[in-house]
């Protein structure tokens, strides 16, 4: 089950590392495309998460994560195989199809395998797997591209996905079923409402803010997620019933995860392209880069929980969006001169920040609903996730490419990608010098924006702790 988690996690993380190669290559994809490439999966993964728990309760959580296993197998081939944007675009949406079939149905499996005495452990080592899945992915996908073309990234996880469902198959126990209803509806509604949030936020650069596509995307996505709500108002067993937002701790602590998601795979999306067109290096060191980060994370994680016990939830919190923050601005302020060492100290703190949101969040999300939904609470806790991630990258390549294009010489006026540009002129160092200015004014962006989202989240906490005191 730890193998799922990592697989699935992994992906995430690992196409970052393909940017550059992507951008480079055969299907030359615009400046949204390759967001959109990095996004499709992640999108569909966090939309259909609760969608896969659900399924797996009622048609059986082995049968579902094995169903999971080989869309994200088919899915991952298609990529590998895609002669255009189009039918890569395909693979990527099947693969988080696959993915969250995965990810809920392999915690399920697992809290019925083992006895109740362990349930506690159990949890908070599959857990740790999605911290660990991002480290891997990036190591294990510098490696995969060192061969390099994009393809064989997308390739080898076609038989890792399928060896993986083989142990499934064979280690797995087979658990009751519950006859849980399935609402396609609403999951449909929710997919088509954050697409159109992102269309609207990534097509601008290219398109226009004021173009029909753009304001269709905004105006799209209101309506859906209108509908959205109405629908899981409406129905008796709503898939993820908006009234849970009236619990103030849920819902800041939810606010909360997204926007470290966001801060954190902004990062990532901009980490992959300035290490290699900045710093020169290659993918496999690209991937090793990002390790500084994790190392907090992996060294820190157990003692959050005791320093929030000691200094209080919302002073943790805070601390948290602090140091995320301070990461953010300083790496914005890194350029092809900056030492990696200088870089890789921002990467820190930005990695204990990380490390002090994590646990302390999780535990809230899990702490505000009572036992008997505690599926709700490791759906929430996935989609949130997922769906900062999605918002983070969409966000940073948006700014990203607007600043890039406008700081490009007057004769490559027009590109949008850095190889675009190289194609266009033999001036590299002015390329790179207006890809940085594109990456540091992205990384301003989005760190202000996790300061501004992280103080409504402390200020909503500590009024939802003061309504329980009185």
């Amino acid at each position: 089950m730890c193998a799922c988690v990592v697989l699935v996690v992994g992906m995430v993380a690992a196409v970052n590392l393909a940017v550059p190669m992507l951008a480079a290559g055969a299907l030359h994809p615009s400046a949204s495309a390759l967001v959109w490439i990095v996004d499709t999966y992640v999108i569909v993964f966090a939309c259909l998460v609760i969608p896969g728990g659900a399924a797996g309760d009622r048609f059986g959580r082995k049968g579902v994560l094995l169903a999971g296993l080989g869309l994200f197998a088919a899915g991952a081939l298609l990529s590998a195989v895609a002669p255009d944007v189009v039918f890569l675009l395909a693979g990527r949406a099947l693969t988080g199809v696959g993915a969250a079939a995965v990810l809920p149905n392999s915690l399920a499996v697992l809290l019925h395998a083992v006895p109740p005495e362990k349930k506690a452990s159990t949890i908070a080592t599959w857990a740790s797997m999605t911290g660990i899945g991002g480290v891997l992915g990036n190591v294990g996908g510098g490696l995969v591209l060192t061969a390099g073309s994009w393809r064989w990234l997308f390739a080898a996880v076609v038989p890792l996905a399928l060896g993986t469902a083989a142990l499934v198959a064979r280690t797995a126990p087979v658990s009751s079923r519950h006859d849980r209803r399935l609402d396609p509806v609403s999951a449909v509604l929710l997919v088509g409402a954050s697409v159109a949030l992102l269309v609207g936020i990534v097509q601008g650069p290219e398109a226009g803010w004021g173009s029909a596509v753009v304001v269709t995307g905004f105006a799209g996505a209101a309506v859906l997620f209108a509908a959205w709500t109405f629908a899981e108002l409406r129905a008796e067993h709503p898939l993820l019933d908006p009234r849970l937002f009236r619990i103030a701790g849920l819902r800041s602590a939810c606010l909360g995860m997204t926007t470290i998601f966001f801060g954190m795979f902004a990062l990532f999306y901009v980490n992959a392209s300035f290490l290699q067109y900045a710093k020169g290096f290659g993918v496999l060191g690209t991937g090793l880069g990002i390790i500084p980060l994790t190392v907090p994370i992996i060294l820190g994680g157990r003692h959050a929980g005791p320093l929030a016990r000691r200094i209080g939830l919302d002073t943790t919190v805070a601390l948290a969006f602090a140091f995320v923050v301070g990461g953010l601005l300083g790496l914005s302020t890194s350029d092809a001169e900056t030492p990696y060492a200088g870089y890789a100290a921002w990467l820190v703190v930005t990695g204990i920040g990380v490390t002090l949101a994590l646990p302390t969040l999780s535990g809230v999300i899990a702490g505000s609903l009572p036992p008997d939904r505690a599926g709700v609470g490791t759906g929430l806790q996935a989609t949130t996730r997922e769906f900062g991630s999605a918002l983070g990258v969409a966000v940073i390549g948006t700014v990203m490419t607007a600043k890039f294009a406008a700081a490009l010489p007057p004769d490559v006026r027009g590109a949008h990608t850095v190889a675009e540009a190289l194609a266009k002129t033999s001036r590299a160092h002015d390329v790179v010098t207006a890809f940085v200015e594109g990456a540091d004014a992205g990384l301003r962006v989005v760190g202000i924006a996790v300061l501004v989202l992280g103080v409504l989240v402390v200020a909503e906490s500590k009024v939802s702790q003061g309504a329980r005191t009185r």
